[in-house]
């Protein structure tokens, strides 16, 4: 079975057990602030770009948080979020539902399936925290990126820094709490990581259904870009995580997360 397929099932499995109330309140939050769900940093890369009559993708977007945030940003005029989880997708769009945001459709569907009919229909495709660890082959990925973009649209990433998957964390073999430039991994790993013990930030299980992710180092992630004419123009780094795991790294110099926005030329 591929790794798409029991993918799949690990996560509608794990939101089938999520915490009680997980999601539920997003719907108040849309209508309360601004941007919510997004850090500092990507708010104002977001306030910085132009979206006059844009029509947004995000690949992997989970419960559509991120993306409702978008729909209510000056200009937006429509945004669609795919998934390959369905009963995430459903919770989606009950939070649309409840928070009167009109504009917005999710599609549950295998990302590199994506149906041609969303090809040249978007002015940007969003990827957010621990989107692209699922996809083996980023060249496929950005592939179907490039292709759903209208000419000059932007790819935009706000993600894990790949460094942060050399360091231990809480919970695995070789974490040190006293310890905060221990390295226990390889940046250049070629393996899998092969877990069954998440999602616990969505779920309170101790263990769950087999979850296949993988390493990327930056300059894999910029060269898919760019072999499917995908131009970086702007990378920022920060030494602060957005895992939710990294407390003891945090603030220390290490580069724990990035935003890059590249460009359909």
């Amino acid at each position: 079975m591929k790794y798409t397929e029991t993918n799949k099932q690990a996560w509608e499995h794990a939101f089938e057990n999520r915490k009680a109330g997980f999601g539920e309140e997003n719907y108040k939050i849309l209508n309360q602030e601004h941007l919510p769900f997004f850090y500092d940093e990507m708010k104002i890369e977001l306030e910085n770009i132009d979206f006059k009559n844009a029509v947004i993708a995000q690949f992997c977007c989970n419960n559509g948080r991120e993306l409702l945030s978008l729909a209510g940003l000056p200009g937006v005029e429509r945004v669609v979020g795919f998934d390959i989880a369905e009963n995430i997708i459903k919770q989606a769009r009950d939070t649309a539902e409840k928070a009167g945001i009109t504009g917005c459709e999710f599609v549950a569907c295998n990302i590199l399936e994506i149906d041609e009919k969303w090809y040249g229909k978007f002015d940007a495709v969003l990827l957010t925290i621990g989107a692209i660890c699922w996809f083996e082959d980023l060249g496929e990925l950005f592939g179907v990126a490039a292709k759903c973009l209208k000419p000059d649209g932007k790819v935009l990433i706000h993600e894990i820094h790949p460094f942060e998957n050399m360091l231990p964390m809480p919970g695995e073999e070789g974490f040190d709490p006293n310890i905060s430039d221990k390295f226990a991994y390889s940046y250049f790993r070629s393996d899998p990581w092969i877990q069954s013990n998440g999602m616990t930030y969505m779920t309170g299980l101790a263990e769950s259904k087999t979850f296949t992710s993988f390493s990327h180092t930056l300059g894999s992630i910029i060269t898919a870009l760019a072999d499917n004419g995908l131009f970086v123009t702007r990378l920022k780094e920060h030494d602060y995580g957005v895992s939710g795991m990294t407390d003891l790294y945090d603030g220390k110099g290490i580069p724990l997360s990035y935003v890059m926005i590249a460009k359909n030329l």
